[in-house]
């Protein structure tokens, strides 16, 4: 698509998504005390995810509009649109069907698009890790990758579009009750195997990758790591702490952030500090949170020191620490993950250290522009002496 048609079709798609979803949270906060509890859909956890899911059409418009020959932005806009189509037809059938029966028309309609329109953003999802950040697949030898991924989504689509067509007769039934056995089978093998294979092609295409690209990846790989470790946290809380619900959809979001930051190509540089500084202050965060436990379980139950007494000599312990455990955990991850800003640290040291003993103004200036070239490799080097006393 051209540049000048993109944005307004990218536009167009985003807006539509967006009233879709804040259509059917207007719907869900209206209707909240008129259905039963189980079925309610508004409190603050569902409101965030929401929120959050109206980031996708608009990082999709961004992508789209701006680099419109990449499909990433075109897929989260599809991506968007469903999710969308899914919230607003499922509490407007919850309106039409049981918090005000028969009000509305073309109830069962709406719970038929809700029932069968869900695959539809994980296809999306899937096809991103085939095509990310190019837009392109690798190379022709993924194309049976992409066409597994596809055919997948494709039978799947259609197997719960069947299901729901049942659900006419038999409104909000279980979605095990509206599939067949079979297809319910098959689904629970070829879902997880389209996903693998996604997943192994955005893998084998970081481990392969340099330069540019491999920044792009890193940005992508750093914010699904946090999107699993949140996960895992929401899983074990077997999704009843609406604190790991925010910080699952808040990784969800850093994620949108992430994708858009490495198709658009924006500060990709930055990446290695991110990580540096996020490995740091967890690394340091988790260090003094079991000291200060460690010091306060001492105080009070080795040596009985009063609580106030031992919380507050703990909390100034753990205080004093902390500027000299982040200097030397900081410099430990930057030797790892950030070497070149380890480096030129270094190199910057290094050279102070000549300069304490140097006299030869011509030798401090050609120290200088070594030490620059190789700490921070410029494409051109000029110094300007003033020697006028």
């Amino acid at each position: 698509m051209r540049a000048r048609t993109a944005r307004p079709v990218a536009g167009c798609a985003a807006a539509g998504s967006l009233a879709l979803m804040a259509g059917g949270s207007i719907l869900a906060y209206v209707d909240r005390h008129l259905v039963p509890a189980s079925m309610t859909a508004w409190d603050f956890s569902d409101v965030f995810g929401d929120v959050v899911n109206m980031a996708i059409p608009v990082m999709g418009f961004v992508l789209a509009s701006q680099r419109p020959r990449n499909r990433i932005g075109w897929l989260a806009l599809t991506a968007g649109l469903a999710l969308g189509l899914s919230s607003f037809a499922g509490q407007y059938a919850q309106r039409a069907l049981v918090a005000a029966p028969g009000s509305w028309p073309a109830g069962s309609a709406a719970l038929w698009v809700s029932t069968w329109i869900w695959p539809i953003p994980a296809a999306m999802v899937a096809f991103l890790f085939l095509l990310f950040p190019t837009g392109r697949l690798r190379s022709r030898r993924w194309r049976p990758a992409a066409w597994f991924v596809g055919a997948v989504f494709a039978l799947s689509t259609a197997a719960v579009m069947a299901g729901a067509t049942r659900q006419w007769a038999h409104p909000f039934a279980s979605f095990g009750q509206l599939v067949s056995p079979p297809a319910l089978a098959a689904m629970l093998i070829c879902f997880p195997a389209a996903f693998v294979v996604s997943g192994a092609a955005i893998v084998v295409r970081f481990v392969r990758s340099a330069g540019e690209e491999r920044l792009q990846l890193k940005w992508f790989a750093a914010a699904a790591v946090l999107l699993v470790v949140t996960f895992i946290a929401l899983v074990l809380t077997n999704s009843n702490s609406v604190a790991a619900a925010i910080l699952n959809n808040l990784a969800l979001l850093c994620l949108d952030a992430a994708i858009a930051i490495a198709v658009l190509k924006y500060r990709l540089y930055e990446i290695d500090r991110v990580i540096s500084r996020t490995l740091a202050y967890a690394i340091v965060t988790g260090l003094l949170v079991g000291v200060y436990a460690g010091l306060v379980l001492l105080a009070t139950q080795v040596l009985a020191i009063k609580s106030p007494v031992a919380v507050a000599g703990s909390t100034l312990v753990a205080a004093a620490l902390f500027s000299p455990l982040r200097s030397r955990v900081q410099r430990a991850v930057d030797r790892r993950f950030n070497r070149a800003r380890y480096d030129a640290d270094e190199m910057v040291a290094a050279f102070a250290a000549r300069l304490k003993d140097a006299v030869d103004l011509d030798a401090v200036g050609a120290d200088l522009a070594g030490a620059v070239q190789r700490a921070l490799e410029p494409a051109h080097v000029s110094m300007w002496i003033n020697n006028r006393r």
